[in-house]
């Protein structure tokens, strides 16, 4: 059967509305968001992993923390006052294509005076960096944030600590208690339903995807480990939202959901058997550069040439951090492989 690659609608800035401007602050010029929060949402209560955060009024001041947050409310229509760069995966800017976007299409792209301050987390919260912002509300709804850093947090604003504990949180409860917060839930939970249709419409248009079973991992040329993800990692998400099925020796395997990856033995490879088998690898790295592994090449779907590598951070991270955002941007990006893959597993 041919592979259909038809182009997926794309959603301009998900269906949510555009800001005909983000107001600056008086005393910063920082940008504020828009007046936009539904009738009668405030006051409001947000229940994550440290308890219950309550919202009295509309937030207009919104600092961001790790990331998928600040994709979050930028998908809503709202432009952070602060959010950190992305360090690791970035592009130029420091920032994703999809994040770019999204400011450029709220009239606060970078270098411009409603663009977002943004701040380091390569040594961890950056508390200061917040504070100085004087933000109503912070979000940290993904994250790996302590209780030690939500207590620093909450005496700054009212924070949204993690719905799930070390990065689990998924892309649809991160954007669905940020609508709550801001007044929008509605436009969340449209926004969710919209990329669950287009990841898909993947399956549905490739009757071979759904029929597939994949494992995500991670597979080191340098030392020849072996991670596997589980269920509860944004990387089995994102292909099981595609149709997908993850293989059993992975369910099998899996002792604790709360986890998001367990190591495996390189000499065990052959007991990894799925239709597809998804890494991120090194710039250049090719399917061929793990068939010349001679343990690696043991795993059927590498031996058939049906594997998934991003080999570009930033590919990786449209997926690994995976949002509202970003999805949208991976299937443009990343499913055209997972064609290829699937079409390999089955020659």
């Amino acid at each position: 059967m041919k592979f259909s690659r038809r182009a997926l609608i794309a959603l301009p800035l998900l269906t949510a509305p555009v800001l005909a401007s983000c107001g600056g602050s008086e005393d910063t010029g920082q940008p504020a968001t828009a007046g936009s929060a539904e009738p009668g949402a405030f006051p409001t209560t947000v229940e994550h992993l440290y308890g219950t955060t309550e919202i009295a009024e509309e937030p207009l001041r919104i600092a961001t923390v790790s990331w998928v947050n600040a994709d979050s409310v930028l998908a809503l229509g709202i432009v952070p006052v602060g959010m950190p760069l992305i360090e690791w995966g970035g592009n130029d800017n420091s920032s994703t294509d999809w994040i770019d976007s999204a400011l450029e299409e709220l009239g606060a792209g970078w270098g411009g005076e409603n663009a977002p301050t943004t701040y380091s987390e390569n040594d961890g919260v950056n508390v200061d960096e917040i504070a100085a912002l004087t933000p109503d509300l912070i979000v940290a709804a993904y994250s790996g944030l302590t209780q030690d850093d939500y207590d620093q947090l909450t005496r700054i604003a009212p924070t949204i600590g993690p719905v799930s504990p070390n990065y689990t949180s998924s892309w649809q409860d991160t954007l669905s208690v940020i609508g709550t917060a801001t007044g929008r839930s509605a436009e969340a939970e449209q926004i969710i339903e919209d990329v669950t249709a287009q990841l898909a419409a993947v399956g549905e248009d490739n009757p071979e995807v759904k029929e597939s079973t994949f494992i995500a991992g991670t597979l080191g040329l340098s030392d020849d480990s072996i991670n596997i993800y589980t269920a509860g990692d944004t990387r089995p998400r994102f292909f099981t939202a595609l149709g997908m099925t993850q293989a059993e020796v992975v369910t099998e395997n899996t002792e604790d959901e709360s986890t998001f990856a367990f190591s495996w033995s390189a000499e065990r490879s052959d007991e990894l058997v799925s239709d597809i088998f998804y890494t991120w690898g090194a710039a250049g790295d090719t399917v061929e550069s793990f068939q010349d592994n001679p343990l690696f090449a043991q795993i059927p779907a590498v031996a058939s040439g049906a594997l998934v590598i991003t080999d570009d951070d930033h590919l990786t991270l449209s997926v690994s951090a995976a949002s509202a955002l970003s999805l949208p941007w991976a299937i443009e990006n990343v499913v055209p492989s997972v064609l290829d893959a699937v079409q390999a597993a089955r020659a």
